[in-house]
């Protein structure tokens, strides 16, 4: 996949504030207040910033943490996942 490449000003323009710091500058929004923490429609779940496919619904699960959580990313080759211990 092609990495796109935008100007921060673009970036901002093109994105809700929250989702330009979550995506980014790595902020996590606070939990049980994101627009899919809640959501269980059925469907993919696509990159804001690209539009790749991420997730498929049924891949979703509950996790009691206030996040969306997937068991099963659509390929994983799009998905990069990081430890985050800042917190403890």
């Amino acid at each position: 996949m092609k990495k796109i490449t935008k100007t921060d000003a673009e970036w901002r323009s093109m994105l809700s504030p929250m989702a330009y710091k979550v995506t980014r500058q790595a902020t996590t929004e606070r939990a049980f207040t994101g627009e899919f923490w809640d959501q269980h429609e059925v469907g993919i779940y696509t990159c804001i910033c690209c539009d790749t496919p991420l997730f498929e619904s049924d891949a979703k699960f509950d996790s009691g943490c206030g996040w969306p959580s997937y068991f099963k990313a659509i390929n994983p080759e799009n998905v990069l996942e990081k430890k985050d211990s800042s917190f403890g």
